[in-house]
């Protein structure tokens, strides 16, 4: 199990990406637009700049959501591997079988 802090932080974060999710898609278009004059682009590459850094996408961490756990994250299942195979071996999970030849 995930420290309960860690689990709050990254709930935290998805928060905050949600949040300026569409002002940062707006900031972005701006800058990828091949058309915008030099004074424009470093206007908003400065306001991009002053979002908050969790606003970022890429700063979110995929985790398990039984355990919170970061690593070895199954993201077909949204889970840990041990989750899943734990999960797998009761037939919680449907359509999965364990293989054996």
């Amino acid at each position: 199990m995930a420290k309960k802090s860690m689990i709050q932080r990254d709930l935290k974060r998805t928060r905050t990406v949600d949040k300026y999710a569409e002002k940062r898609k707006e900031l972005k278009k701006i800058l990828s637009d091949p058309k915008t004059n030099d004074e424009l682009f470093y206007l908003t590459q400065r306001q991009l700049n002053q979002l908050p850094r969790n606003s970022s996408p890429i700063r979110q961490r995929n985790r398990c959501a039984i355990t919170g756990r970061p690593r070895a994250y199954i993201r077909r299942f949204g889970l840990s591997r041990i989750a899943f195979r734990e999960l797998a071996l009761a037939g919680q999970i449907p359509g999965v079988t364990k293989s054996s030849w």
